[in-house]
């Protein structure tokens, strides 16, 4: 029954996909009419970082090898601190967490990783590579690889989805869980399909399970939507002095590495092709921390309630008029709350 019911969901979500994929293409011709070719397939080559990204107060720049992929990494803190680990989302990279290198360094050794596919990691091949198995693998073999048997987990967007899972499989790992605007898996995929609001603001999902299409959008205009991401006024910072140029450079030079536009979109298709196993007991027990910007455009407000019956042990503060992307957004704050959290023994 599994398998019929799967290849049902299959057809319709590929079918809404080649509707959505239909209009993306009619405004993707408007766009190419009135901005012009060349700005629609203008692509810069970006070889090297841009200087904001060799900042050493950021830290020093690594790389390891876990599983079948080989990450690229950013650390600073002393290897005695205990650790902190973060994992970014889409369409970030480690330079997303920028404000809290900077602040946890004196009290951990905090590690920022571009997650597979992503920046300076290692771009694999074939959707396969993306499911949420391979990238839960590669955060166990991340902390053993750093020489840890555990760490306090940071993670925001798509970095939250795995880091949920991660705490699921590996609780012993998981010293604390904090999150930044992301659901709880089951939680998303109990909202998305009870909410008709959310499969409406989850619109790019099932755009990206459409070939080729959505990297020619995400890379149209030089990585314009990457941009838009963070500084227009409905997806963007509502500080948006916390986002500079160079910094959305940071962002463009990460999406702009040879497949990695791709890759990004793979973690999207391997949600959708690969879903998880339904679980006995989903239910995160390390005490766990859920940072929410209420301006959130990507997920629904009304995702919040109902995650104690998947997380035993959560705290959950809000963040008034910060946007999706809340670590940047409001840095202090968020700062603050994750140090009253880990208390003050630190």
């Amino acid at each position: 029954m599994n398998f019929f019911s799967n290849i049902f969901r299959l057809c319709v979500m590929y079918a809404l996909a080649s509707v959505i994929g239909v209009l993306i293409l009619i405004v993707t011709a408007f766009s190419i009419i009135f901005k012009g070719p060349r700005w629609y397939f203008k692509r810069n080559v970006r070889n090297s970082r841009p200087e904001c990204m060799e900042d050493a107060s950021l830290g020093s720049h690594g790389f390891l090898r876990t599983q079948d992929v080989r990450l690229h990494y950013v650390a600073a803190g002393s290897c005695s601190k205990p650790l902190m680990l973060f994992l970014h989302g889409f369409p970030e990279c480690w330079y997303s967490w920028r404000y809290q290198l900077k602040e946890f360094k004196k009290d951990y050794r905090v590690v920022a990783v571009d997650m597979r596919g992503y920046c300076e990691s290692e771009v694999l091949s074939g959707i396969h590579n993306y499911k949420m198995s391979k990238l839960v693998g590669d955060v166990k073999g991340v902390i053993e690889a750093l020489g840890y048997s555990s760490c306090v987990l940071v993670a925001h967007d798509w970095g939250g989805l795995v880091a949920w899972t991660f705490a699921m499989d590996y609780p012993d790992l998981v010293d604390k869980l904090i999150c930044m605007n992301v659901p709880h898996p089951d939680r998303f995929n109990e909202h998305y399909y009870d909410n008709i609001r959310q499969k409406f603001m989850s619109w790019y999902m099932l755009f990206f399970q459409v070939p080729v299409l959505p990297e020619m959008m995400i890379s149209a205009g030089d990585y314009d939507s990457v941009k838009a991401c963070y500084k227009n006024d409905q997806m963007g910072l509502r500080n948006k002095q916390n986002v500079t140029d160079d910094d959305v450079e940071a962002f463009k030079f990460a999406a702009s590495q040879p497949g990695s536009c791709s890759a990004a979109i793979n973690y999207y298709r391997a949600w959708w092709r690969y879903p998880a196993e339904p679980r006995h007991n989903p239910v995160v027990t390390s005490p766990s921390l859920l940072i929410w910007g209420e301006e959130d455009k990507a997920f629904d407000k009304d995702i919040l309630p109902g995650h104690n019956k998947f997380v035993k042990d959560l705290t959950l503060k809000k963040v008034s008029g910060a946007s999706h992307f809340v670590q940047q957004d409001e840095p202090v704050i968020v700062n603050i709350i994750m140090r009253e959290f880990l208390g003050s023994s630190e």
